[in-house]
């Protein structure tokens, strides 16, 4: 059962730090009011954003800003360690031990300048994951008031309830868009609705504009037509097309542009008829439903 309340889109820091748009805090603290001035509240984070180095910006940025922590709704992931500056390892690797879980959490809730995450989600499956173990560290982060709610990034069904025959689990962050929706087709949609666990969807507007495929040329066509009915922008009416499946997904929207992210709230104000539904899947399958 979920504990915290998210906002309908979420913001994603990935590309905040220096992996991508190298935010100062400043720009950073702007960013943060314009996202709650636009009634996305939640920001997810995962420890390795920016080699490491993405959270404790933000938390800079947090603390410039004066908004009130209860004001916003924090996520992180931890798990992978991979080479940096930071993190001398030799090769990417997983690690999902009590005390490094406990650890992780701990470091990201010094470098956000927080006492408590709202939500932490294991980054990706290890095949040497130990569910007990696992289990253990999660029930002691939350009596210690470290975490309010706990789930999984990237997890298959079969891992999904392996971790949570020890453990409740809340969420799955998952791949998800109109250009990437074997979710809902492989039982992994329908399995977090029989069991109540709240899907977010990463790069959720999938490879509309970054690829210019026989796939996205068929839907920038349909999604010109929609735009001029709807009067927003293709990517708002690609998170709406998300926000109406029955699972409840949120989508995590990366964009640092102030004018897109103005918009992007809308995807909840509007439905998209059935038929139009139907028809951007229909576009981006590149034939009609069996």
């Amino acid at each position: 059962m979920v504990k915290t309340a998210l906002s309908p889109i979420i913001a994603g820091t990935m590309n905040w730090g220096i992996w991508d748009k190298n935010l100062t805090a400043s720009q950073m603290a702007n960013l943060i009011n314009v996202c709650l001035e636009n009634k996305i509240t939640t920001f997810d984070h995962a420890d390795i954003y920016g080699g490491y180095t993405t959270e404790a910006t933000f938390g800079k940025a947090l603390g410039e800003s004066k908004i009130a922590r209860d004001k916003i709704q924090l996520i992180s992931k931890c798990g992978i360690l991979q080479n940096s500056e930071n993190r001398p390892y030799k090769i990417k690797h997983y690690d999902y031990s009590k005390e490094y879980i406990i650890w992780s959490v701990e470091n990201s809730l010094k470098n956000l300048h927080s006492d408590y995450l709202d939500v932490l989600l294991l980054h990706r499956p290890s095949p040497l994951m130990n569910a007990d173990e696992i289990a253990e560290a999660v029930e002691k982060l939350k009596s210690d008031g470290k975490i309010l709610d706990f789930g999984l990034s990237n997890f298959t069904t079969s891992q999904t309830d392996l971790i949570r025959s020890k453990t409740e689990v809340a969420y799955n962050q998952i791949q998800f868009s109109a250009t990437d929706y074997e979710a809902m087709l492989n039982g992994s949609l329908d399995h977090m609705q029989v069991n109540k666990i709240r899907p977010m969807a990463w790069n959720p507007l999938g490879t509309v504009f970054r690829e210019n495929t026989d796939q996205t040329k068929r839907l920038k066509t349909l999604l010109a037509d929609l735009v001029s009915k709807y009067h927003v922008g293709s990517d708002t009416i690609l998170l709406s097309w998300i926000l109406q499946h029955p699972a409840k997904i949120i989508p995590i929207a990366g964009t640092v542009n102030v004018a897109r992210l103005q918009q992007l709230f809308k995807a909840t104000e509007f439905k998209l008829e059935q038929e139009e539904w139907f028809a951007i899947w229909t576009e981006s399958m590149g034939n009609q439903v069996p």
